[in-house]
């Protein structure tokens, strides 16, 4: 007779909907809101509801999970406390969910994680660990912690409560919009929170389809589905944190591989353009993971040409660091293809750039409406006798674009690259163009404020004396009312007096700089 022990039989929908049904989450979570994005909606001709799991007490729906888990443990298993590994919003959901329970939680982070995340754990009662350069050194720690301590392991996302607990938000979609609703776009990392949805979704409503959706370097639960078994990433991309898990779980893959429709893979410029419309509709700034999904509906129209149906999309997180909005809203743009980015080269000789922003001005449109064009950043540094190469961002008015202004340019006799897709430049040579240069003699180093409309540029281009010389031009726009300009030009020393009037009659701000130190040591020959 066998002694071995039957292996648990695999749940089911129908397990995993009564699980849902009676999950323990609002003891912490609050019913998150469902909302129309009406201008995203408006410009892709089809409904987009927005699951605002972002507005959870601790910004994310990773408490919901957490709590569920915790919920269901024995007050003897509760008295010994409860660990979880994490850097992120899991952390967050496990201490709130401790501190409601009133038991311990120890939360093992790696040693790189930011302050800022260590600090609000802490403020919700968890005692912090250091441990580890990674999440999986974190791992490995937290569980020798758990059972040298005797304490319970609250798992991120392989858990059949952490992914009912999840599946909560599913039920109150369904609850909140009983009308048509054609697909439900959800983020993976692990998978908990498509596991959850997928499971209820698929019990209740089967018509609706369950799209996941994964950023295109950490990818692991689409290449897994598609292998037929969990495949390891040797590395994954960490602009959405959230997501970037390199082996997803057991049961989670499982559960995709039999539930989930179908899956898609975003960018980083088109989640940063999906973070910049989510802030138009809401006022309110996702962190990348919570705009996974609203990407992916953008890229899902695109591809399918549809119109007349109805989206929903979770934004399952704001823990955004302050400092990467920078990044985002300088990739926004051409993430939406609403900038274009070019190296285009000009000769060097007098009026040639006044002849190329005239030829700016009357670019026509390739997308059919006559759009204005803008110009978004325009970088030169004089380094050679004969041409000039110019960095140039403008504005576009329908995706697909770029091609065919760089093809203009070339043709009107301005050779143009387009670089619209290239990453080294909208990463690091946009920042890059000037230095010295031995060719720039008597130049004049001055930072203008320009207002920020059509023609600024021009009335200071037509009012220069032609035997003034632009030899360095930097601007990017702001999005303020006013553009900040840093220009050098070479002017004789006989032309002071002239050129003081020139400065002084255009009106516009400006501070001369040809003295300061920092010019001198990285721009003047």
């Amino acid at each position: 007779m066998s002694t071995r022990t039957p292996k648990a039989r695999a749940l089911q929908p129908a397990d995993y909907l009564k699980k849902i049904l009676t999950a323990r989450v609002y003891d912490v979570a609050t019913e998150s809101a469902l909302e129309v994005a009406k201008n995203l909606s408006r410009r892709i001709h089809n409904t987009v509801l927005l699951k605002r799991e972002d507005q959870q007490p601790v910004h994310s729906f990773k408490l919901r999970g957490a709590y569920n888990k915790m919920a269901h443990l024995t007050p003897a298993q509760l008295k010994k406390g409860v660990i979880c590994a994490s850097a992120g919003n899991h952390a967050q959901g496990v201490a709130l969910g401790a501190k409601r329970l009133g038991t311990q939680a120890i939360i093992v982070m790696p040693t790189t994680t930011p302050s800022v995340k260590i600090e609000a754990v802490k403020a919700l009662g968890g005692e912090v660990v250091l441990a580890g350069e990674s999440y999986s050194d974190a791992y490995t720690h937290a569980l020798t912690l758990e059972k040298k301590n005797g304490m319970t392991f609250v798992h991120p996302f392989d858990d059949p409560d952490v992914i009912a607990g999840q599946g909560t938000i599913a039920m109150e979609m369904l609850r909140q919009h009983q009308g048509p609703l054609d697909a439900v776009f959800v983020a993976i990392g692990g998978g908990g929170l498509i596991s959850g949805v997928a499971n209820y979704i698929k019990a209740v409503r089967p018509e609706i389809k369950v799209i996941g959706v994964q950023m295109d370097d950490s990818s692991a639960m689409m290449q897994s589905v598609a292998k037929g078994k969990r495949v390891t990433l040797s590395d994954v991309g960490l602009f959405s944190d959230g997501t970037a898990v390199k082996l997803v779980g057991e049961e989670t893959f499982r559960i995709a591989k039999n539930l989930v429709d179908s899956f898609i893979t975003v960018d980083t410029d088109a989640v940063c353009a999906a973070i910049k419309d989510v802030f138009v509709d809401t006022r309110s700034i996702v962190e990348p993971a919570g705009a996974l999904a609203v990407a992916a509906i953008k890229q899902y129209v695109a591809q399918h040409k549809t119109k007349g149906e109805t989206y929903a999309a979770i934004l399952c997180g704001a823990n955004m660091n302050f400092d990467r909005l920078r990044f985002v809203a300088e990739r926004a743009e051409v993430g939406e293809e609403r900038e274009a980015l070019f190296a285009v080269t000009i000769p060097e000789q007098p009026g040639s750039l006044r002849r190329f922003c005239e030829l700016i001005g009357k670019l026509p449109s390739f997308g059919g409406a006559k759009t204005p064009r803008n110009v978004t950043e325009f970088n030169y540094r004089m380094s050679d006798q004969n041409k000039a190469h110019v960095f140039l961002g403008l504005t576009t008015g329908v995706k697909g674009e770029s091609g065919k202004m760089a093809a203009h340019f070339t043709k009107s006799g301005f050779h143009a690259i387009d670089l619209t897709h290239d990453e080294l430049a909208k990463e690091h040579l946009r920042h890059m163009v000037g230095g010295h240069s031995s060719l720039a003699s008597e130049e004049r180093i001055l930072r203008f404020e320009f207002p920020e409309r059509p023609g600024a540029l021009m009335k200071f281009l037509l009012a220069m004396r032609p035997g003034w010389n632009i030899s360095l031009f930097h601007y990017r726009n702001q999005g303020a009312d006013y553009g900040r300009i840093l220009m050098g030009l070479q002017v004789p020393k006989t032309d002071s007096k002239a050129f003081t009037a020139f400065l002084d009659g255009l009106g516009y701000p400006y501070v001369e700089e040809t003295k300061n130190p920092a010019y001198r040591l990285f721009l003047q020959r």
